[in-house]
């Protein structure tokens, strides 16, 4: 990540957020569509991500699936029901933390 440690708290969010909008998604197709999202502000690090992820798939939040691309396996994430219903819990919050900093901020 670049210099930003506000986007430390929200990772697993944005991951789940992520996960919720595409049917399945691989580590690095993750971290490349953060970064395209957010311009270039949110480089998600290998190391910030796989814990992530493997924490997740522990929870039962997500599973994962291996698949031969090329001749390469590849290991995509999938959200389980736990996990979508973890996300849409988690948006709220997410969506009535912003507004209050919003207010906040513009005060």
């Amino acid at each position: 990540m670049k210099n930003n440690s506000l986007y430390k708290g929200t990772l697993q969010n944005i991951i789940l957020k992520l996960l919720s909008k595409e049917v399945k998604m691989y580590g690095y197709q993750i971290t490349q569509r953060a970064k395209e999202l957010t311009q270039g502000e949110l480089e998600m690090t290998e190391g910030a991500l796989y814990p992530l992820l493997h924490k997740l798939e522990s929870e039962n939040m997500i599973i994962s699936e291996i698949q031969k691309i090329n001749g390469r396996e590849r290991k995509y994430y999938l959200l389980t029901e736990k996990g979508k219903r973890q996300q849409a819990e988690q948006e709220t919050e997410m969506k009535s933390y912003l507004l209050n900093l919003h207010t906040i901020f513009n005060i």
